[in-house]
């Protein structure tokens, strides 16, 4: 059975379509049935511009174990990055 919950994010950013760049401003996140991994269940994410018409989107399929290990990651990107830019900003200061 399909859930259709849909959580959506606010975003700011760009993402590469199948026609080059896009700005994006609304990621449509949800776990369900996918429509092409060969998965039972995969977070999906879809990177869209509503602001734009949603006429264009970028979309990925994970399974569970991916999606964390990502959530995992980009969080420890941040961390990482944003503490080494503080101590550049710092050392130019």
């Amino acid at each position: 059975m399909c859930s259709y919950i849909v959580e959506k994010a606010n975003l700011v950013g760009s993402a590469k379509g199948a026609n080059g760049w896009m700005q994006i401003d609304t990621a449509n996140v949800y776990f369900d049935h996918p429509f092409h991994a060969p998965l039972d269940h995969a977070l999906m994410i879809d990177f869209v511009n509503v602001a734009n018409g949603a006429r264009e989107r970028v979309a990925v399929e994970l399974s569970a174990d991916s999606a964390r290990e990502m959530v995992a990651k980009i969080l420890a990107a941040l961390e990482s990055g944003e503490a080494e830019h503080a101590r550049a900003d710092h050392v130019h200061a």
